[in-house]
């Protein structure tokens, strides 16, 4: 059976919680809440859980390590599982996107993502698939570390339920029928 690790990105603690920094874990919480997972802790570095979908074995990953350093739980994880880069998806804040977008893309660069930063350092390839969810724009008036790091007002919900919707559905696409026809239908 094919291993797939899906990790969402954020930072763990209360004061973090539904932050526009913590969509990554938003998203993989509602994936698992769709297939009934739990997640339990993972080697003092983060939560995984894990479920079947399209015959794969999904391995879903919280990295509670501070975003900065999330390559160090999804790396020894996917090392752990011998889960290669390419079967690796990603899922994390974009403040260059609007809220309620999301983009996939095979590869690439961090784009100034630090957790994606980290990743792509400690696994030596920037050839893992992620997947960005809109929280944007940035208000002219607001330090790009204090806005990531702010909640959502009561507005821009309907818009962020928009965006978890999409993306569960685009992973959904994506296990099932692969990144490409995931990428034409949601992006």
């Amino acid at each position: 059976m094919q291993r797939i690790l899906i990790a969402g990105l954020g930072n763990p603690g209360a004061q973090y919680q539904q932050t526009r920094h913590n969509a990554g874990f938003m998203v993989v919480d509602a994936f698992a809440k769709q297939h009934g997972a739990d997640f339990q802790p993972w080697q003092k570095l983060g939560e995984y859980a894990k479920v079947s979908v399209g015959g794969k074995e999904v391995f879903l990953a919280k990295p509670m390590t501070y975003m900065n350093l999330s390559g160090q739980m999804v790396c020894h994880l996917a090392r752990f599982f011998k889960i290669p880069a390419d079967c690796q998806l990603i899922c994390f804040d974009d403040m260059s996107l609007p809220l309620g977008d999301i983009r996939l893309r095979p590869s690439g660069s961090a784009g100034g993502q630090k957790g994606m930063k980290n990743i792509i350092e400690l696994s030596g390839t920037d050839k893992i698939a992620r997947l960005r969810v809109g929280i944007g724009p940035r208000p002219e008036r607001f330090d790009a570390a204090d806005f990531v790091l702010s909640r959502f007002s009561k507005t821009e919900l309907p818009a962020l339920e928009s965006a978890l919707d999409k993306a569960v559905q685009a992973l959904e696409t994506y296990l099932t029928d692969g990144l490409e026809k995931a990428m034409n239908r949601f992006n």
